[in-house]
């Protein structure tokens, strides 16, 4: 009988005493590492003559805005031309840092039919520059980039 009742009372004070977990985690979009790395020389994008493809618009957080804190959510428009879809696979994120970082595998569950909807995004503090490279079913690509800062 003391066994059972010294087992339930530890048991009964280990979960009194456990974490309470948030309803929704975070999902990290950029590691602490991957912040420490370098920024490149030049992060300007280089295009030449006409593209016909998808536009990409930054919604949030707004690139104009002040310095948002992490989580943040991150919402990216894709906008098609010619009312030819989007080629979701062929979506690549790229965290702009000597060496880039390939952050697509990150943002695969929250790629849309219209674009990237991640609600709880992890970033560490600093300035970020992303590139996204993505295409719409009939091959046309379109390469732009996406810039804010996160603070403490």
């Amino acid at each position: 009988m003391r066994l059972s009742f010294f087992t339930f009372v530890c048991g009964a004070l280990a979960f009194a005493l456990a974490p309470v977990w948030p309803a929704a985690a975070a999902d990290v979009l950029i590691t602490e590492a991957e912040a420490s790395l370098p920024s490149p020389a030049d992060v300007s994008l280089t295009t030449r003559g006409l593209t016909r493809g998808p536009l990409v618009e930054q919604v949030t957080p707004d690139p104009d805005a002040a310095p948002v804190k992490s989580p943040l959510p991150l919402k990216i428009k894709f906008q098609t031309r010619n009312n030819v879809p989007i080629d979701k696979n062929s979506v690549k994120l790229t965290y702009v840092r000597t060496p880039s970082v390939d952050l697509t595998s990150r943002i695969k569950a929250h790629i849309g039919e219209d674009g990237i909807d991640m609600s709880q995004a992890e970033v560490p503090p600093g300035k970020h520059v992303i590139r996204i490279d993505l295409k719409d079913q009939q091959g046309r690509s379109s390469t732009s980039t996406i810039k804010f800062t996160v603070t403490k």
